[in-house]
């Protein structure tokens, strides 16, 4: 499965909420970083498997539903440096 990029956070959280995987760029003291979030934690994972992410860094946030406003169970990817995709994700 691959990720998407939003120009608004509210696209992409919806994205992931339905199980889509959502990639949310960001920096710290100028250091390019990402959060690969989604509901389905199975698509997470396989993703990480494949890029040779360790499983057990894989993190449990809940994000509230802008839909519902009720908060929903969503895992997320940091990724860091040369982890941070650089374009679009390309399946293989």
């Amino acid at each position: 499965m691959s990720w998407r990029e939003f120009a608004r956070r509210r696209d992409g959280l919806l994205h992931a909420l339905d199980g889509g995987l959502w990639l949310h760029r960001w920096r710290l003291d100028g250091r390019p970083m990402a959060h690969l979030v989604s509901r389905d934690k199975a698509a997470l994972l396989a993703w990480g498997a494949e890029r040779g992410l360790d499983l057990r860094w894989i993190q449990y946030k809940p994000l509230k539903d802008p839909r519902t406003g009720e908060r929903t169970p969503m895992w997320h990817w940091d990724l860091v440096g040369e982890r941070v995709p650089l374009g679009p994700d390309r399946p293989a």
